[in-house]
């Protein structure tokens, strides 16, 4: 777990938290920068509809949970 900050905009997930070949990716970054925009916690995943935590939320936590989120911000290369 890291408390720093990855070098990419919170708005780019990890490659391995959501694959660039994904089917959904266009829809899921689209739901997330609406979040971000709005700075609302999360949004509802376009495919599952499971609320999703946003990297503004996560970055504001101020450390890596370790569970494996989505647009975790502290995830590195």
């Amino acid at each position: 777990m890291s408390d720093e900050l990855a070098d990419r905009p919170l708005t780019e997930p990890h490659p391995s938290r959501l694959s660039p070949a994904h089917p959904g990716r266009e829809r899921i970054l689209a739901a997330h920068a609406a979040a971000l925009a709005a700075g609302e916690a999360g949004y509802l995943d376009p495919e599952t509809g499971l609320f999703v935590l946003s990297a503004g939320f996560l970055a504001r936590r101020g450390t890596c949970c370790g569970r494996g989120c989505r647009h975790c911000p502290y995830v590195a290369d």
